[in-house]
């Protein structure tokens, strides 16, 4: 199957030119990289989140093959919902889904289903592979869409991925797509965003289930986060650090309703 992309020249140009100078634009400079188990990247559109993303990518070791976690925002397909073969296009061209990792996963998981419905109209792991295309050159990728559910499920789907990658945990980076607080006040935004991401920096997947909760904190990728924490950490991840926080009040100037973007790095 070949997945055509359904937010290009909405969240970012579907001009390979115009795309590329975006992402300059937004790239910040020199970072010193470290090798990486996992990261937390936002999905905004570009002029809002991108720069986080960028900032973050720029501070990771390249890697060739990638398992994106997305949320779902639609109720197409499955609950947990894995595309084990094809390509996605982008702008920049195709990028394969790595058969051979998805088939590894697919092994033994239950929860973990192969469907492509899930990820028809989704755009939440779609906006991030121009992005680690431009900072990491060619890569195969296995895509996730996945619902929100209790903790012991996220531990659970974070073991049937954890089972298809353990023979090779350091090959793989894990990416957790996810936004954070949405549509309040500058204020109340960040100080709702400071709580979860306490959790999220101490690997603490049910603190930050348990935060989301009973703040009732908008965030949307609570359920990847919390997967790829539990997984990062069967891989050896130790610690996390934000890389970068921003709200959209600070790329369009208005802070009375903003989104929180978060970007973090889980390494041993």
């Amino acid at each position: 199957m070949l997945r055509k992309p359904v937010v290009s020249g909405q969240f970012y140009p579907s001009d390979p030119g115009e795309l590329a100078g975006l992402i300059n634009e937004l790239a910040p400079g020199g970072f010193p990289k470290r090798v990486a188990r996992a990261i937390v990247l936002p999905h905004a559109g570009y002029r809002y989140s991108a720069r986080v993303a960028l900032a973050t990518l720029a501070r990771v070791l390249p890697k060739k093959r990638i398992i994106i976690v997305g949320p779902k925002h639609t109720d197409l397909g499955c609950d947990f919902s894995l595309v084990k073969e094809g390509a996605w296009e982008i702008p920049f061209g195709q990028i394969p889904i790595d058969e051979e990792l998805a088939a590894s996963i697919m092994t033994n998981a239950t929860l973990i289903r192969e469907d492509t419905r899930a990820h028809e109209r989704e755009h939440s792991i779609e906006v991030q592979l121009p992005l680690i295309h431009h900072c990491f050159g060619s890569f195969t990728f296995v895509p996730i869409a996945c619902q929100r559910a209790s903790i012991k499920t996220y531990q659970a789907v974070a073991a049937e991925i954890y089972e298809g990658i353990k023979t090779l945990p350091d090959e793989v980076l894990l990416v957790a797509s996810s936004d954070m607080t949405h549509y309040e006040p500058e204020a109340r935004a960040r100080a709702q965003d400071r709580l979860a991401l306490e959790y999220i920096v101490k690997l603490d997947a049910e603190g930050l289930v348990g935060c989301v909760r009973r703040e009732n904190i908008s965030m949307c990728g609570v359920a990847p986060v919390a997967i790829v924490i539990e997984c990062a950490k069967r891989i050896g991840a130790r610690k996390a650090n934000i890389a970068l926080y921003q709200t959209s009040g600070d790329s369009s100037g208005d802070y009375n309703s903003v989104v929180g973007y978060a970007g973090i790095v889980m390494s041993s």
